[in-house]
């Protein structure tokens, strides 16, 4: 596109590949996240010597944090993103929840708003009956979340759930809703302009996650969604986010249960680390759209030629133990050796010599497939898997491997309970 790109970088990431590939890259501080990609005053320093018209606030981080936003207006560059008004309605659960029923959305049974004690979840529990979720009403990334299936078991995890919420977010504010029985997670990508024109780019199956609500295996199209349910996601998620009148790319997120009934989850006001699947069925590039809708462009996509082709399918690989509840693991890559070929796409910060650090998530690389069915697909990402060599660390490659030989991955009928069923059948 002709547009010089300034990294940003912590000294743990001093290695990183962004650093190398970009034209400029700046130092924002040490390793942990407070010292530098969230040390506000560093990273706008950052912007200013760099003389940066805009900046891409990527996944995480300052992404959903309206200060950032705010304080890039305020040096007069472009946050790469919504207004901070949509970012403010749909950062907070209980507001998002409030514009979804506005939207004529489903939405999950729940509390209207935060509880203020666990005296009150529980109140709410009563009425909406158990099983239910503690969930942070800021942030995401299943940080903050915790399953109650009685009274004692909320007093036991409300202090857990807050404090983790309060660590992630600043805010340990938590809302309740129903938990519901072997449900599906799947979430629609919309795209919108400064002008008033929205679509919806399908839709991408995120149930594979592990215990602690974190993605595993991301795939578009869903195999188990009639065109009549998609076109109905697709319509009220760009009705969600016309009520905040959103601009940008932005991810609404639904459970959907056996009978193909679908409920508001939340909505996520940047790009997700999955958006490759779509990008792969579609022949639509997100991160180029973002950076034409936020350079004034006029969105010329319309809903009619929007298209899903073949199918895609993401696995993320990871530095973690799964059999020690996926706990992060540090260390030194010694070698590294992604699989390569047809229908294959990695997109990695790592290589052969990289530190993996204690401050980040623990995303070593991102593999997706593509082929002209799911079948091929996934016959794709079984092979790729098996290829995938990383030597110096422990990964979960061989844990998604197994997964994705199981009967219910290769069916296709997964919830989001699978990979709690596939770790009980591994200990039995």
């Amino acid at each position: 596109m002709g547009v010089k790109s300034v990294a940003i970088y912590s000294e743990a990431d001093r290695c990183s590949n962004h650093v190398n590939l970009a034209d400029q890259a700046i130092c924002v501080g040490a390793g942990s996240n407070s010292d530098s990609y969230l040390n506000l005053a560093n990273v706008l320093m950052a912007v200013q010597i760099s003389g940066a018209d805009a900046v891409h606030p990527g996944y995480g981080y300052f992404s959903e944090r309206t200060h950032f936003a705010t304080a890039l207006q305020g040096m007069g560059v472009k946050f790469i993103g919504p207004p901070v008004s949509a970012i403010e309605a749909m950062g907070d659960k209980a507001k998002a929840k409030a514009f979804a029923i506005k939207a004529k959305c489903p939405v999950v049974p729940g509390s209207p708003g935060a509880v203020l004690n666990e005296a009150d979840a529980i109140k709410y529990a009563s009425e909406i009956g158990y099983p239910v979720l503690l969930k942070a009403v800021a942030g995401g990334g299943g940080r903050g979340i915790r399953r109650a299936t009685s009274a004692d078991e909320i007093q036991k995890l409300y202090s857990m759930a807050s404090a983790e919420a309060q660590a992630s977010f600043g805010n340990g504010e938590l809302l309740i809703e129903k938990s519901l029985v072997k449900p599906r997670h799947v979430e629609i990508q919309i795209l919108g302009d400064e002008y008033g024109r929205m679509v919806y780019l399908g839709e991408r199956e995120c149930s594979v996650q592990n215990l602690r609500h974190q993605k595993l295996i991301e795939e578009s199209p869903d195999a188990n969604l009639s065109p009549k349910t998609r076109k109905s996601m697709g319509e009220s998620a760009v009705r969600v986010a016309s009520s905040v009148k959103y601009t940008n790319a932005g991810t609404v997120e639904f459970l959907v249960d056996a009978d193909e009934k679908y409920y508001f989850l939340e909505m996520n006001t940047r790009l997700q680390v999955e958006h490759p699947v779509t990008e792969e069925v579609t022949g639509y590039d997100i991160v180029r759209w973002m950076l034409k809708i936020a350079s004034g462009e006029h969105l010329t996509i319309a809903q009619r030629d929007v298209h899903l082709q073949g199918h895609a399918i993401e696995a993320r690989i990871t530095a973690q133990d799964p059999e020690k509840d996926f706990a992060p693991i540090t260390g030194s890559i010694t070698g590294w050796c992604p699989p390569t070929g047809p229908g294959i796409r990695i997109e990695s910060h790592c290589h052969a010599g990289y530190e993996v650090s204690p401050f980040y998530d623990p995303l070593l690389a991102k593999l997706i497939v593509k082929a002209t069915s799911r079948h091929d697909a996934v016959t794709r990402l079984q092979a790729a898997l098996h290829d995938f060599k990383v030597a110096g660390i422990a990964t979960n490659i061989s844990f998604l491997s197994r997964l994705c030989h199981t009967d219910e991955f290769i069916s296709g009928k997964m919830d989001t309970q699978f990979v709690g069923r596939f770790l009980d059948e591994a200990i039995d």
